[in-house]
């Protein structure tokens, strides 16, 4: 079969995931890029980096979820440059033609300059990221019960998560359970529930993109599960042995061995490669700035979706860099580029503000759907219900399922198995 239409797709998340799969039709030739083999669903990650998940039920296989999709095949690659002039795609397997370029290559973690902070406080974007925070977590609790100091126990047993946004305050929930009920048998030398968890962010609250209401509600709902959290606090550096913050215009350390970084993205390397070919700046936060209909000014035959893209259009601030963003522009550029083969056009892409979640722990979270304000049982049901629905295939959603039902039952976390390729002190 003959193709009349290229379209090279770099990056296997949400937004290239559903940018392909607007593209099924005959007369288009897809080609997905990523230097993984497959798609990840980021926002449980944090329930792998705690054992209450394992990487395989939120992960699936690229080639798998298009095995029906004739036209599309997926390419094991790193992506290192574009040439626009000459519409080719710079990989290490080569040079990769297209007609149509979709950029959806996502973000990575942001240090905001201290990248020598990573080692010491790893964040949570992949799934190696999550098995080694899984790794650092439960090796903290197996250093407490072999600690004969009290102080030096209390430091193995402080958990510091800088960052207040979703991820840090789902972190801090699914460590609460961790100490308070998964492990509260495991050890002798000392009791689990002592364990401190401790959110800081420089911010004046918590969940800054939800109401300031449903954000106290998050407050005192981590205060029921020993979560304390402290804003307007920056960190100013960070130890093996823990944090030095200020506060108030006073700077104190905290003594904590484990520190998880969750507090800020940064577009991919690619956005900027991309943006030095097309001779055009970057947006704030490493974001390339796109026209109404997705596409990079200049360029209508290249799209970028998804946390690379900053939309503005007729909004109070750009878009935020969530699943439902990078799905919902992945499905208008594909569908944009299918029509413009037929002849046709689409109005300019706008934007379904389904809402937001933040899970707190068991029976507790918090949910904004439009004027629509949810915190507690219901807001967690509800949370469940939607990140099952949204799981790529089948499988993993009945999978997932049955393992949160056994575990809201059974108070257990199965994958809390400690896995490093080194053998570096688990505080290092």
């Amino acid at each position: 079969m003959s193709f009349k239409h290229r379209v090279v797709i770099v990056g296997g998340g949400f937004g290239g995931l559903h940018t392909g799969k607007a593209l099924n039709r005959p007369d288009v030739e897809v080609t997905i890029l990523d230097r993984r083999n497959y798609h990840l669903f980021q926002p449980l990650l944090y329930q792998v980096a705690t054992g209450g998940l394992s990487p395989g039920e939120i992960a699936a296989p690229l080639r798998a979820i298009f095995e029906m999709q004739k036209n599309l095949r997926v390419l094991m690659t790193e992506v290192r440059d574009f040439d626009l002039e000459r519409k080719v795609v710079l990989s290490d397997m080569g040079e990769i033609p297209y007609d149509s370029l979709v950029l959806a290559a996502g973000a990575q973690t942001s240090y905001f300059g201290n990248d020598k902070w990573s080692p010491i406080a790893p964040s949570l974007k992949n799934i190696e990221d999550a098995t080694k925070l899984r790794a650092k977590i439960l090796s903290a609790f197996e250093e407490a019960e072999k600690e004969s100091d009290p102080e030096r126990r209390r430091a193995w047993l402080t958990f510091l998560i800088v960052g207040g946004g979703p991820t840090g305050v789902e972190l801090a929930g699914a460590l609460s359970e961790i100490a308070n009920d998964a492990l509260r048998e495991d050890f002798r030398s000392f009791d689990p529930e002592d364990a401190r968890i401790m959110i800081i962010d420089a911010s004046p609250r918590i969940l800054g993109a939800f109401s300031e209401k449903l954000a106290k509600s998050a407050e005192r709902q981590l205060i029921e599960i020993n979560v304390r959290c402290r804003n307007g606090v920056r960190v100013l550096g960070i130890t093996p042995e823990g944090a030095t913050v200020q506060a108030n215009g006073q700077q104190e350390f905290i003594d904590a061995r484990t520190v998880i970084w969750a507090a800020g993205v940064t577009g991919s390397p690619l956005g900027a490669a991309l943006a030095k070919a097309a001779k055009v700046e970057l947006a704030r936060g490493g974001k390339i700035e796109v026209a109404p209909d997705c596409s990079l000014p200049g360029y209508p035959d290249i799209f970028v979706v998804g946390d690379l893209a900053n939309f503005q259009h007729g909004l109070e601030r750009s878009l935020p860099g969530v699943c439902q963003t990078a799905m919902q522009m992945g499905d208008y550029a594909g569908d944009l580029i299918g029509k413009r083969l037929d002849g046709k056009t689409k109005p300019p892409f706008r934007y379904w503000d389904k809402g937001n979640m933040a899970v707190i722990g068991r029976r507790r979270a918090v949910a904004q759907i439009g004027k629509l304000e949810f915190s507690g049982y219901f807001a967690w049901l509800l949370w469940a219900f939607i990140h099952v629905l949204y799981l790529v295939n089948f499988q993993s959603r009945i999978i997932v399922a049955i393992r949160w039902g056994f575990d809201y039952f059974s108070f257990n976390r199965g994958a809390r198995l400690i896995t490093r390729q080194d053998q570096q002190p688990p505080g290092s």
